[in-house]
């Protein structure tokens, strides 16, 4: 394809976790045409074919059944080992020619977990931008004062840099429409486009059991047709037994329970109710009459070797990422994006 005549859409954020890499796989669903798709500073690492890909890169490939190596989506990932490889001309060289190899008319670029990273080394959003001639769209997700507070930062900034700026799209709003009455009118009038004002979904926040196995690296024990399961709610089984069945978590379906394995009380209470998994801590292996049990139930017995204090504390902190078996999130992004997302505009 053509360099000139591609549309080449930078989609960047000020912090992590905006939802970049959700919204470039529901745009590409949702306007249902050929493009291609870059990440040119990797910041999500993992290991396939003996090869390093980004984790985004690599799910937005699989997806949508793209034949790409890494380097050819990727530059590299590590800050030392890129400025030992380029100079300024050179990486600028090297992110022209992936341009020039991506298919379609339309290519995604996404920027790195927040808006300066990379900027050393001319790989912020910002610099690729301006190096590829590509128009600027800012995903902005937070609390209203704050979404409102980083519009016109962008706005500001932006005006200094001489980058075309194409504008925003609003993520995970908890009030849309009131956003859109109090906040977005404001921002448009200061010069801003705003492309869309995308709800808060808390289904695209929720952890599935195998996720969670693989985060943990645990061990599956029974259950391994059901990891599938959506994880609702998390409950961490360090009390009394009378004092868990007095909790409300525990009534609640779709839980996860997170409780030693010398705890076969908790597992035993866990499983005969409805429970999503658990997560048995500190290496120990339960009494084969608990496995058995949940064996006939199927429900996920995780092993771990951490405590029971540090697996709540590494389950609280998992990041939850899109993956291909995410089917029902992946629908939920494209309505979302077919809903609230000017796409025509786009």
């Amino acid at each position: 394809m053509k360099e000139s005549s591609m549309e080449k859409l930078v989609i960047a954020s000020i912090g992590k976790g905006a939802g970049k890499t959700s919204l470039i796989i529901g745009m590409a669903k949702a306007l249902k045409r050929p493009f291609g798709y870059l990440k040119p500073f990797g910041d999500r690492l993992i290991y396939r074919e003996k090869k390093v890909w980004d984790y985004d890169a690599d799910l937005v490939m699989n997806l949508f059944g793209m034949r790409k190596d890494p380097e050819d989506l990727t530059i590299g990932f590590e800050h030392a080992k890129l400025r030992y490889m380029y100079d300024g001309e050179g990486r600028k060289k090297r992110l022209q020619e992936m341009v020039s190899q991506s298919p379609g008319d339309l290519l995604f670029v996404e920027g790195g977990q927040y808006l300066r990273y990379g900027v050393s080394l001319g790989l912020d959003p910002i610099s690729v931008a301006r190096d590829i001639g590509g128009q600027l769209i800012f995903l902005i997700s937070g609390n209203e004062d704050v979404l409102m507070d980083d519009a016109i930062f962008v706005k500001n900034y932006l005006d200094m840099t001489g980058v075309a700026f194409k504008g925003i799209i609003f993520n995970k709003v908890h009030h849309p429409e009131e956003f859109k009455e109090l906040y977005a009118k404001r921002i448009e009038e200061i010069g801003v486009r705003v492309f869309g004002i995308i709800p808060y979904e808390k289904e695209l926040t929720l952890l599935s059991v195998d996720y969670l196995a693989k985060r943990l690296l645990a061990k599956v024990i029974t259950g391994e047709k059901a990891l599938n399961r959506t994880v609702r709610n998390i409950l961490v089984g360090a009390m009394t037994l009378n004092a868990l069945f007095q909790t409300s978590l525990f009534q609640k379906e779709d839980k996860l329970v997170i409780t030693s394995g010398d705890r076969e009380d908790m597992i035993l209470a866990a499983i005969e109710s409805s429970t999503a998994g658990v997560v048995i801590t500190n290496n120990i292996v339960p009494s084969s009459n608990i496995l058995s049990k949940a064996y006939e139930r199927n429900i996920p017995l995780l092993l771990v070797s951490q405590d029971t204090y540090q697996a709540a504390t590494q389950i609280d902190n998992i990041e939850s990422l899109l993956t291909k078996d995410d089917a029902c999130k992946i629908d939920l992004v494209e309505r979302l994006i077919q809903k609230h997302v000017d796409l025509e505009a786009l």
